[in-house]
């Protein structure tokens, strides 16, 4: 029956609040012996596994042992069109886009391409425990299209949008001011709060779009302020030093999209690397949300994003594989990466804090932090299991660990997808 209520026993892990902006034992909560009881594709009960079981001897019960039952992982800044080529050799940010990027993205003018790819995303996205990610797509329509449909046939809960490029971009890559705002405005109408899928204006970055397309997307965004707004911001020098020869009036590199209203709650800036004070003040100011993409920074030699800096400030923050430029679909793998990039900031973060970017800060930072990235009454059922011991090496290490934190600690760092124990989404157990 549709609604027969679901429990998970294992341990579980929650948040009160943001592990960054408390004592640790605060803002994180361990259960050893917990249950977590869905029903409708929501969570109504969160607390000891065997009460929870005794109330309710009519629930279906999903025992996971020693597993972790967490919120499931959110992704937010990916480019699924680029799956096919992660981990390709390269220098840096132009020389990949140009070599490896550009190439791969004509392709999904193909419809067949861009439902295929989309398939495989996200099987891997659910195979690495992430239920929701908020993705660039390509200027076309059929790859927004199927990257909505797949999603949406998996009941997930996503956000993206048709990149928008009319300059520096190859032929068949290049859209216009008008067709930028005529396609997405389309796309918004087709998939935008249908089931549970959010649209995202998307222009790719500054550099490859006109001060007139920016404009377009500022007024689209104005006529539907409930949509989000993702882009890139200041990744790297070089991408800086572009940015300025072409807005040689512009203040800094925030401020080619704040002259155009592309800045706000609901706008997403990933990389933000090289922020100058004015730009994080403002971006703190409007409410808008930055995104860290550890392994792209470090595999294409970005730079070191300012967690501990950032966060102390109060900025909101969200972490993300940034696929393809990213080197991992594994959230456990983009958790280390920050915390290898924090050491050489000369900050250690703290598993909760890890962990807590990878679910909640990411949530909050997709304006969804009300409905995913944790386990709370009310919330929905988008859920991770993960298997503690899911390798020798991390299982003969966290046999020693002589707390939670420790023994969580070393699937942070070594963990993949063969610590996914299950997934559910929107109540449901995927297989």
């Amino acid at each position: 029956m549709p609604d027969t209520a679901t429990l998970l026993l294992g341990q579980t892990l929650r948040f009160d609040g943001d592990p960054f902006a408390m004592p640790i034992e605060q803002a994180a909560r361990h259960d050893r012996q917990g249950g977590v009881m869905i029903r409708a594709g929501h969570v109504v009960e969160i607390g000891d596994g065997a009460a929870l079981r005794a109330a309710n001897p009519q629930a279906i019960v999903h025992d996971y042992g020693d597993c972790l039952i967490s919120a499931g992982f959110v992704d937010a800044h990916a480019h699924y069109p680029q799956t096919g080529i992660i981990a390709s050799w390269g220098k840096q940010l132009i020389d990949w886009l140009n070599t490896y990027t550009f190439p791969e993205e004509t392709r999904f003018a193909d419809q067949d391409v861009a439902d295929a790819v989309a398939k495989t995303y996200f099987d891997l996205c659910l195979a690495n425990g992430t239920t929701s990610t908020c993705s660039f797509c390509t200027i076309h329509p059929e790859s927004v299209n199927a990257y909505f449909f797949e999603a949406a046939a998996r009941g997930m809960r996503v956000a993206g949008g048709k990149t928008c490029m009319d300059r520096n971009a190859p032929d068949g890559l290049r859209d216009t001011p008008q067709s930028a705002y005529d396609d997405s405005k389309a796309l918004l109408g087709s998939w935008h709060a249908k089931g549970r899928l959010r649209y995202a204006i998307t222009p790719r970055f500054s550099p490859t779009s006109t001060p007139e397309q920016l404009a377009a997307m500022g007024a689209l965004w104005a006529q539907h302020p409930d949509c989000l707004m993702q882009t890139h911001l200041s990744e790297q020098l070089p991408e800086i030093d572009w940015m300025h020869s072409l807005f040689p009036d512009a203040v800094d590199y925030l401020d080619t999209y704040e002259r155009f209203g592309l800045i706000g709650k609901g706008a997403l800036f990933g990389h933000a690397i090289h922020l100058k004070d004015r730009e994080k003040a403002r971006i703190l100011e409007s409410g808008s949300a930055l995104v860290h993409c550890p392994t792209s920074n470090t595999f294409i030699g970005s730079g070191l994003f300012d967690m501990a800096g950032l966060k102390a400030a109060g900025h909101t923050v969200g972490l993300a594989t940034d696929v393809g430029g990213g080197s991992s679909f594994s959230m456990l793998r983009t958790m280390a990466a920050a915390y290898e990039i924090a050491q050489l900031r000369g900050t250690a973060l703290h598993p909760a804090q890890l962990y807590w970017l990878a679910t909640q800060g990411s949530a909050m930072a997709m304006d969804a932090g009300h409905q995913i990235g944790n386990l709370g009454v009310g919330m929905e059922a988008d859920i991770v299991v993960l298997d503690l011991a899911s390798t020798p090496v991390i299982a003969q290490r966290a046999a020693r660990a002589s707390g939670f934190w420790e023994s969580l600690f070393p699937t942070i760092m070594m963990g993949d997808d063969r610590a996914t124990r299950a997934v559910w989404v929107n109540g449901r157990e995927m297989q």
